[in-house]
């Protein structure tokens, strides 16, 4: 095992391993156990979208074992790469660095990055994919029920990175996955296709009712409308979307020990409301804690189980 750029590029297997090296290292942080397994060592990131949880969680974690971080940022997209060449920045930080985490507007930035690094390449945000924080939620919702296998996520607004993401997390370990919005927003269906045929087991609905979509449900989760690059789309997604408010009234069609999901950034009052991200069945902030400790997951596994 070398790079995470989709889940989709993983196994059953490797995904719950991924997930059991996040929950143990988790138990070695709360028990206040410092491992110093980079110590000397250091992570390279990219940045072209501006970040709280990703900067801070990918920094925290590197640090808790011992190493340390680089950051290349901009906030204009393509800038970083305008500059110099793909090809040759990946060859150049595979000698100074010996991991690189990617948070870019264009995904074949980071295939095109990966097939020239010598080091392990982590998706940690682009525009087709987001596999770092579909993970994270998994481990979040596995924390809350245990075995998740034939449990069901409820995913309502656009279709976008993080639902890709979940769709294809949610196939590998058995989770049904209903999606629901507004028409002409949904998973593309080449790409549900492809997923179906990399976990045959996949059980995907497309439900256009959100009390429906909801109603079985054992996590209801939600993102913004309008994620960064569409802003100018906002008002009209304001409109379209508001029917899949994740508000008390559809809550109260779910499950009673149904969880709330949001990756993060929210914008509270319009996908979800305050009532619903500050209540009982939040785990919001859960899952914005265990981005750090998937993290180190997989850190600790690049350090020792998978060899490169």
């Amino acid at each position: 095992m070398k790079n995470i750029i989709t889940v989709m590029a993983l196994s059953r297997e490797d995904l719950e391993l991924v997930l059991d090296e996040s929950a143990f290292m988790k138990r070695r942080y709360y028990a206040g156990i410092h491992d110093s397994i980079y110590q000397g060592k250091t992570l390279g990131m990219y940045f072209e979208k501006p970040s709280l949880r990703t900067r801070v969680s990918l920094e925290s974690a590197i640090n808790s074992l011992g190493g340390r971080a680089v950051c290349l940022e901009t906030a204009v997209p393509g800038q970083i790469w305008a500059r110099e060449c793909v090809k040759d920045q990946a060859r150049v930080m595979s000698r100074l660095v010996h991991l690189v985490s990617m948070r870019t507007f264009s995904h074949e930035v980071i295939e095109k990055f990966a097939e020239e690094s010598s080091i392990p390449i982590m998706n940690v945000l682009s525009d087709f994919a987001h596999p770092t924080q579909a993970m994270a939620d998994f481990l979040t919702f596995r924390e809350y029920f245990g075995e998740v296998r034939g449990k069901t996520m409820a995913y309502l607004g656009d279709g976008n990175n993080v639902a890709r993401s979940l769709l294809s997390t949610a196939a590998l370990l058995g989770v049904k996955f209903i999606w629901s919005g507004p028409d002409g927003y949904g998973l593309d269906n080449d790409y549900v296709k492809r997923v179906g045929a990399r976990a045959p087991g996949l059980q995907f609905v497309e439900e256009p009712d959100p009390a429906k979509a909801v109603e079985k449900a054992d996590a209801v989760y939600t993102d913004v409308w309008a994620s960064m690059g569409q802003e100018v789309e906002t008002a009209k997604r304001e409109k379209e979307f508001q029917a899949y408010q994740v508000n008390e009234k559809l809550m109260s069609r779910a499950p009673g020990h149904a969880i709330v999901m949001h990756c993060l950034p929210a914008h509270r009052g319009s996908e979800i409301t305050d009532e619903i991200m500050d209540g009982k069945q939040s785990a919001v902030y859960d899952q914005a804690e265990n981005r750090m400790h998937l993290y180190r997951g997989l850190f600790s596994l690049w350090a020792g189980k998978w060899k490169w």
